[in-house]
């Protein structure tokens, strides 16, 4: 058995992504220069700048993959993936876009009615409009089939009741595609459906859940008897698991899985570059990093092309995500021992003991979010067998 099976292959990125590239390339030296773009680690998670966002839009690098019909881009999927990684390289702002970017509007396209594409696509795609996942629960962790949140059907549509947990941007957000039981069922995957809830709406409490380093970042998010029309439900009632599941491919195959500690990674060699060089030693140990991210890279390549090729990729992004997290997780104490410096947040914002310190709290994260590894390693050893 080997990775073969899973139909993960090299892919050559097309010669308009090259194009593509530097013009990105052009536009962040621009932004570095005004003082927005400040290599942050995890910049995708917490660097919240809608009005970078904004400017994203009018260069047409949101809702790339989206049909220019609704206001997208029409272009491929490795073309988007050119933008993203070197916003992600960079350390630039882009986490009030981010979900709404990578998986609500791609989520909506294919399950949405023509009302809601054409209410929210134009929107996601104007850096207009920002989403949050409502997904994880409280003792539910990474079992999403065990989620307790309900809609119950009412003479004028839904009543949604429950609590969603790590619901990030709640609090800043405009909406959420919210998980909830609409039937019981003795099959834990059926009677899930998936709705769009105005985050706004009197009936959503959100409360926060601050990360180590005291920013705000994640919530509960409270639906304490949300009144929806038929309008805000996505796609068939009962097919919410099937369409979490090809959501999930998005949310955990991208370079945000394996790139958020690059700009750390960047400012250790700069900073050694300002000491005065390294030693053998240290090129060595700075190689073997650049060589395993390398090879995360072509892995999540290969899942944006199967995407853009119309293939499931569940699978295959479980694998992305379990290597790259751990990549991070373990880049971060690789650089405490290549150039031990004390992490200070009292440094210079953006010098190489600030940023150290961001990542050592982040850090945490990485392998929690959109799934623990340990379901992922399930999910991979299924699909493994599946393929003998």
């Amino acid at each position: 058995m080997s990775l073969s099976d899973l139909d993960l292959g090299a892919v050559q990125l097309p010669p308009e992504a090259t194009r593509l590239r530097q013009e990105v390339r052009d536009f962040l030296a621009t932004e570095r220069a005004a003082g927005t773009v400040l290599g942050r680690p995890d910049s995708w998670l917490t660097g919240w700048d809608p009005a970078f966002t904004r400017r994203l839009a009018r260069h047409g690098w949101i809702g790339m993959t989206l049909p220019r019909a609704y206001g997208g881009g029409g272009r491929s999927n490795l073309e988007r993936y050119v933008v993203i990684e070197e916003l992600l390289a960079a350390g630039a702002p882009v986490s009030a876009h981010w979900v709404a970017d990578r998986q609500a509007g791609p989520t909506i396209l294919r399950h949405g009615t023509e009302a809601q594409r054409s209410h929210f696509l134009p929107r996601i795609a104007a850096g207009a409009c920002f989403f949050s996942i409502g997904m994880s629960e409280q003792d539910s962790g990474s079992d999403l089939a065990s989620v307790r949140t309900r809609a119950e059907r009412t003479a004028s549509g839904w009543r949604l009741t429950g609590t969603k947990m790590w619901t990030g941007g709640a609090h800043v957000n405009d909406h959420a595609i919210v998980l909830a039981r609409t039937d019981e069922s003795e099959d834990r995957h059926a009677g899930l459906s998936q709705f769009i809830v105005d985050l706004r709406d009197p009936q959503v409490r959100v409360e926060p859940i601050r990360l180590l380093s005291g920013e705000h970042t994640f919530n509960y998010c409270h639906l304490e008897g949300v009144e929806l029309t038929d309008e805000a439900l996505l796609g068939r009632p009962g097919d919410g698991w099937r369409q979490v599941t090809g959501e999930l491919a998005l949310e955990r195959s991208g370079p945000e899985r394996f790139l958020s500690t690059l700009p750390l990674l960047s400012a250790l060699v700069k900073e050694l570059q300002r000491t005065g060089g390294c030693s053998p030693e240290q090129q060595a140990r700075v190689g073997r990093l650049t060589a395993r991210l390398a090879s995360v890279r072509q892995l999540s390549l290969g899942v944006a092309a199967a995407l853009a090729a119309g293939r499931p990729a569940d699978v295959q992004a479980a694998l992305v995500k379990d290597l790259g997290t751990r990549f991070e997780g373990e880049l971060v104490n690789e650089v405490r021992e290549i150039l031990p410096i004390a992490a200070r947040f009292d440094a210079t914002r953006g010098s190489y003991p600030e940023l150290l310190a961001t990542a050592i709290l982040h850090a945490p994260g990485y392998t929690l979010r959109g799934g623990t590894n340990e379901i992922l390693r399930g999910i991979i050893t299924r699909g493994l067998e599946l393929s003998r």
